[in-house]
């Protein structure tokens, strides 16, 4: 790992994930790096969408029941958060100047790569959500011999359309003139979530909505500005997709405004190595939403690198085996309807399903 004169490192205490965050110095510009698990590990590490940081993001995902079991027993967590979205280092994360330069989504790419350096790491799995998803996409063509595998959340491969593109531009007026408003944040929500739990028709699942617009509420608006223009530049990943060397893993909600274009994404990548998984009535952020449909389908597609889920300390179970686990749960539990999701082949000769 680099040395501590390129670099902050903070011990967080009070935080649900445990761990350290660490503030990465690269040629671009610095940004946070949330380390959880043994560094001797294999290493995983995540990339958020828009406005959203690794607590906002992925917390649904990693404090659910057995994801300690499937992936914090099995990995080295890095959550890389795009340029000034830090969370607990929130009062160093100060506006980034207008004299710095705008980072073109490349460039956000080649900061995971020095992040990879800084960290010593080789090969990794990757786990974005929409934007990070397109980040980690695009790292992953670059540096290919450094990505053991994929898994995308309501991922884009396509550049804005002009829909989009005047969308996106309306939210950066929005946070150059009013910063993190009410009509912004509502915008956003829309980004996320499905209408079903944005409306509160999910009872207490209405929390997971209130906690985003808190951390909502905490970013630097020229700072999610600067993240959405390079999001809003991207250029067209598609005829470069086949080109991918890992698996990948798709997840997408239905109710996601990213639906359409993350299947066509999982279709050009191709059957052989990409997996679809759709997730119903959810919006794009799968993993706050509903997570729990994410973790068997993730469980198989590790079992391709090797991976195990990992006994419970202290299991109470006479043989050992850990009672989360697909051999020991009943069938019926783990069909895609029990789950909520669809599983999907990429490309078939007659309309069948998994």
């Amino acid at each position: 790992m680099g040395d501590s004169s390129d670099s902050v490192s903070i011990a967080i205490d009070m935080v649900p994930f445990g761990g350290k965050e660490f503030l990465v110095k690269t040629s671009r510009g610095s940004l946070s790096v949330f380390v959880c698990g043994d560094q001797e590990k294999p290493a995983l590490i995540t990339y958020p969408d828009v406005a959203l940081n690794y607590m906002s993001c992925f917390q649904g995902l990693f404090v659910c029941p057995d994801a300690d079991s499937l992936l914090l027993q099995n990995f080295c967590i890095y959550h890389i958060d795009a340029p000034g979205h830090e969370s607990f280092l929130q009062l160093g994360a100060n506006v980034i100047s207008s004299d710095v330069p705008l980072l073109s989504v490349v460039d956000l790419a080649d900061q995971v790569a020095e992040v990879l350096d800084f960290f010593g790491l080789e090969r990794v799995l990757c786990l974005g959500v929409t934007a990070g998803a397109y980040i980690l996409t695009l790292f992953a063509m670059k540096y290919t011999e450094r990505v053991l595998g994929l898994i995308l959340v309501s991922p884009v491969c396509k550049a804005p359309t002009w829909t989009e593109w005047l969308y996106n531009k309306v939210l950066m007026n929005l946070l150059y003139f009013y910063g993190m408003c009410g009509v912004l944040k509502e915008c956003l929500l829309q980004r996320y979530f499905s209408k079903e739990l944005r409306n509160g028709m999910h009872g207490a699942e209405s929390e997971i909505v209130q906690a985003c617009l808190k951390l909502l509420d905490e970013r630097r608006s020229p700072n999610v500005m600067r993240f959405l223009q390079a999001i809003n530049r991207r250029h067209d990943l598609t005829d470069d997709l086949k080109k991918l060397q890992c698996k990948t893993l798709v997840f997408v909600g239905d109710c996601s405004p990213f639906h359409a274009e993350s299947v066509h994404m999982s279709t050009k990548i191709g059957r052989k190595n990409c997996t679809l998984v759709e997730v119903k009535a959810c919006g794009s952020l799968v993993t706050e939403e509903h997570p729990l449909a994410m973790l068997v389908p993730m469980e198989f597609f590790l079992m391709e690198f090797g991976f195990q889920r990992q006994a419970h300390i202290g299991s109470s179970s006479s043989n050992g085996s850990n009672p989360s686990s697909p051999s020991s749960i009943a069938p019926e539990l783990l069909s895609p309807e029990g789950l909520g999701i669809k599983l999907k082949p990429i490309k078939t000769r007659a309309a069948s399903s998994y």
